[in-house]
C-alpha cells in the first residue's frame, strides 16, 4: 500500500501506512445463527436417517425440513440409496411448491454430482455443514 501511495506522488511514512491498516475494521461475517435467522423463509434441509426393521433390514429414510415452520415438505423410504434416487426426491419435494434459496445438507458421499446439478438446475444453492461435524442442534426462535 505504501508503495502504491508513493507511485502515486503521495508522501507518506510506511508507519502511518501500516497504522490506518490496523485501525480500518472490517465488518464480520455473519454467524451461522445470524444466517438462519436472516434466511429462515428461503431455507430446507435434506437429510437420511436409518430405521431397522423387525426383520433386521435396515431401511434409510430421506427427508426435506422447511426450517420457517419446522414441517416436513417431503419423505421417502428405500432399502438401497442411490444419488439417482436421491435427485428424484429433490424434485419430487418441491413438484407442487416453489423451491426455495437455499437447500442445507450434510457432505455424505450420496449426494454426488447428479444431485447437486439436480439442486442446480432449480435454482438453490447448496449450503454444506461442516466436515466431520457433530449433529447440529441449533434452535432459531
Amino acid at each position: 500500500m505504501h508503495g502504491e501511495l508513493k507511485m502515486l506522488g503521495i508522501a507518506i511514512a510506511e508507519r502511518t501506512v501500516s497504522r490506518i491498516l490496523r485501525t480500518l475494521r472490517r465488518p464480520p461475517t455473519q454467524s451461522w445463527k445470524t444466517f438462519l435467522h436472516n434466511h429462515l423463509g428461503q431455507l430446507v434441509a435434506i437429510d437420511f436417517f436409518t430405521v431397522p426393521t423387525a426383520t433386521m433390514q435396515v431401511l434409510f429414510v430421506f427427508i426435506v425440513l422447511e426450517h420457517r415452520r419446522r414441517q416436513v415438505l417431503h419423505f421417502n423410504v428405500t432399502a438401497h440409496p442411490t444419488a439417482a434416487w436421491t435427485s428424484q426426491q429433490i424434485v419430487e419435494a418441491f413438484a407442487d411448491r416453489d423451491a426455495p434459496r437455499y437447500l442445507l445438507r450434510d457432505r455424505d458421499a450420496i449426494y454426488g454430482n447428479e444431485v447437486r446439478r439436480r439442486i442446480a438446475s432449480l435454482c438453490m444453492e447448496e449450503i454444506l455443514t461442516a466436515p466431520r461435524s457433530p449433529v447440529p442442534r441449533v434452535l432459531v426462535s
